[in-house]
């Protein structure tokens, strides 16, 4: 049995397929081929791919290409998607204008 972040092993050489350019993450227009090459460039895990390609950190927050990404990634690797840890989720931040922040403290006096 091998560990899915053993970067030791040979996962084959990256073979373009023609259906590459098929958009997975629509919020950052990220195509299965980069997901496909960036695993082969070593990222093994969700958040390495997240991190490099910003999949699943646009609008939807990986709602909607999540599930995907996490296929195609398990699959270049040749494990279950079950074995990969799913990706840091975070809320979505905003700037927060300083007079809403003293208004609160107000409010709470």
């Amino acid at each position: 049995m091998h560990s899915v972040n053993d970067r030791s092993r040979d996962i084959g050489e990256f073979v373009p397929q023609p259906d590459d350019d098929l958009i997975i993450c629509r919020c950052e227009e990220v195509t299965k081929g980069e997901i496909r090459k960036a695993v082969h460039e070593g990222m093994f895990t969700m958040t390495e791919v997240r991190r490099y390609l910003r999949t699943g950190m646009g609008l939807c927050q990986g709602q909607t290409c999540g599930r995907l990404v996490k296929s195609i990634i398990a699959r270049e690797l040749g494990v279950s998607p079950v074995e990969l840890e799913p990706a840091t989720s975070r809320a979505p931040m905003r700037p927060t204008e300083m007079h809403i922040l003293a208004n609160e403290a107000k409010e709470d006096a």
